[in-house]
């Protein structure tokens, strides 16, 4: 293992050092990163056992994946987009009769119905017609709650692209919906 991972150091160091094998660096992601990770996604899912279990999965791809991570965009970006596709992996996995209760169940956010409902609805079949281009910035900044500056960090594209490409994906969704 190389040398010890200060609390100090910029994320990108320690996510190379995570890639390098240091568990400690792991830890130091985990507590920087976790807790709002923790209330990112509760805000998108009410169950707080499964919002626990997606951030446990997250930080283990992270450190499976860490010597895969390009530079592109910040690292808690690259975590962000690593949790919110974990976490509907995990809502797909529920049972189809959990879902149907879940969806009528009050504890459940109006963010959770839609990412349950995205797959089996209009609009999965919408999304699933968009250009790659357009379907990646519709999840980064709807599904995964991003910004326009995140999205782009995270897709390695400008901010203005990511909005001129959200304009265009808001016109053939509503295109496709109204008909």
């Amino acid at each position: 293992m190389g040398a010890v991972v200060s609390a100090d150091r910029e994320d990108v160091e320690v996510l190379a050092a995570v890639a390098d094998g240091d568990r400690r660096a792991l830890r130091v992601l985990y507590d920087r990163h976790a807790p709002w990770l923790a209330v990112r996604l509760a805000r998108r899912c009410a169950d707080h056992g499964l919002v626990d279990e997606t951030i446990q999965d997250t930080f283990v791809a992270v450190w499976k994946g860490a010597g895969r991570y390009q530079g592109d965009g910040d690292v808690g970006a690259w975590i962000w987009g690593i949790a919110i596709r974990r976490l509907i992996d995990a809502l797909r996995r529920l049972p189809r009769r959990e879902v149907l209760v879940a969806q009528v169940d009050d504890r459940r956010s109006a963010e959770e119905e839609i990412l349950l409902g995205v797959e089996f609805g209009d609009l999965g079949g919408v999304l699933r017609r968009l250009s790659p281009e357009l379907r990646a910035v519709v999840q980064a900044t709807v599904l995964d709650g991003l910004t326009s500056r995140e999205a782009g960090r995270l897709l390695g594209i400008p901010s203005g692209t990511v909005k001129t490409r959200m304009m265009r994906a808001r016109a053939q969704m509503r295109e496709e919906l109204a008909t």
